[in-house]
């Protein structure tokens, strides 16, 4: 197989960066830039699409089971158990830590499988309520949820944790289990941080308070249902050598939930609401896919060695770089952790890295630089808190030292003291 150019995936990255920055969907931006990388890269047109149309069919069992995730987000949404969820570990954490309640219910959604924008944007009506009373600036809520959110990331079942468990080829339990210390690490970071933050910035107006009709909320008890199946089925591998399949797995739970909470003739609804969300990020991925395949048939990995080898630092730390890397590169944690697994998973391993410490460290990396402004996630959790453009750039510093916490725990404990799952 020829060999792409090291200018060439640079290339690529530049492009692709640059027409999500133009608002042109990711997945084109992405295909678009892997085929200009590739020309520049010095190969031929038919070689180029050879190689993006193999790293687009490296991603599809990940969009498999991804698309099946849909039916647990969708119960999860539309049901209001995510709600009912983040109101209750609000009330019981209570409103003179509130920005640790945000940080917590944030986290546990996302846990639990809500993607973390729509993590954030569930509890951000909670957050308004609380930031209002209380006097807390709209940054300091943010970064709580946010923080929360990239915490919860890294020890779910959403499609990034799918991504690096195929990549891998690792449980997902064991990728979910991985996160659990750095993310909490991290969660507890972002509330240190927010707390600093509660008299800087703008502060919530009486209009942007938005009253939460709870009378119309499931219980927590059954609210809970879905996703505590989802898990137990997925940890039914590690604890008992059973393998349920995460394609399975997941809508089960969601299925179980809808049962639990006497929506069940709702079901269909939950499962057409869920593949409309999941549906961008499926494409996203095919996208992705096209980009992988051009980098992981370039000397970009190579290059990244060498600057490693002459640095004289240690090897694993290709896995939090590439991951970091390729999140500042596609503005998603999704994204990054696909890209990064898909292209250096095989080079991890054979630099003697664990695959569960490559799978953990690429996905914690990627919770870098996945709020920078040409994502959807930048936009989207400003817009939940009713925050000006200046004021949400001012906040990505902190959003970064967040995911730098979750990435160096994560490093320092698969790294450096090399325990494994």
């Amino acid at each position: 197989m020829v060999e792409v150019s090291t200018l060439g995936a640079l290339a690529a990255l530049v492009v692709a960066i640059g027409l999500i920055l133009k608002r042109v969907p990711p997945a084109y931006g992405m295909i678009i830039g892997a085929l200009v990388g590739g020309i520049v890269g010095g190969i031929s047109l038919t070689d180029t699409v050879t190689m993006m149309i193999g790293g687009a069919q490296g991603i599809v069992t990940a969009v498999l089971r991804i698309l099946a995730a849909g039916v647990l987000a969708g119960v999860l949404i539309e049901s209001g158990a995510a709600t009912s969820i983040a109101e209750t570990i609000v009330k019981k954490v209570g409103e003179t830590r509130a920005l640790l309640a945000l940080a917590m219910a944030t986290m546990i959604l996302t846990a639990v499988g809500v993607f973390v924008d729509v993590a954030v944007i569930t509890v951000a009506p909670i957050a308004l309520a609380i930031a209002r009373r209380a006097d807390l600036s709209k940054m300091a809520i943010l970064l709580a949820m946010v923080g929360g959110g990239k915490a919860g990331n890294v020890m779910s079942p959403n499609p990034n944790s799918i991504a690096a468990a195929d990549a891998f080829n690792v449980p997902l339990t064991s990728v979910m289990a991985a996160g659990v210390i750095p993310g909490l690490c991290g969660m507890l970071f972002a509330y240190f941080i927010a707390k600093k933050l509660v008299n800087k910035g703008s502060k919530v107006q009486a209009h942007e308070v938005i009253d939460v009709d709870l009378s119309r909320l499931p219980s927590f008890a059954t609210a809970i249902v879905a996703p505590l199946v989802a898990i137990a089925l997925l940890a039914l591998r590690p604890i008992a050598g059973i393998n349920v399949d995460p394609l399975i797995a997941l809508p089960l739970g969601g299925l179980m939930g809808a049962i639990a909470m006497k929506r069940f003739r709702d079901t269909n609804h939950f499962a057409v609401s869920g593949l409309n969300r999941m549906a961008p990020v499926a494409v996203m991925l095919l996208g992705t896919g096209t980009l992988a395949g051009i980098i992981a048939n370039s000397g970009l990995k190579s290059g990244l060695i060498d600057v490693l080898t002459a640095s004289g630092l240690p090897s694993y730390l290709l896995a939090p770089i590439s991951g970091a890397m390729m999140s500042l590169a596609t503005a998603s944690t999704t994204a990054g952790t696909a890209v990064a697994s898909s292209v250096f998973s095989h080079t991890i391993l054979e630099l003697g890295v664990p695959a569960i410490a490559g799978a953990a460290m690429i996905h914690a990396g990627a919770t870098v630089f996945d709020h920078m402004p040409h994502g959807s996630f930048f936009h989207a959790t400003g817009g939940s808190v009713h925050m000006d453009m200046h004021e949400r750039l001012k906040l990505i510093p902190y959003e970064t030292a967040v995911g730098l916490m979750i990435a160096t725990v994560s490093t320092l404990i698969f790294g450096v003291f090399g325990f494994t799952i």
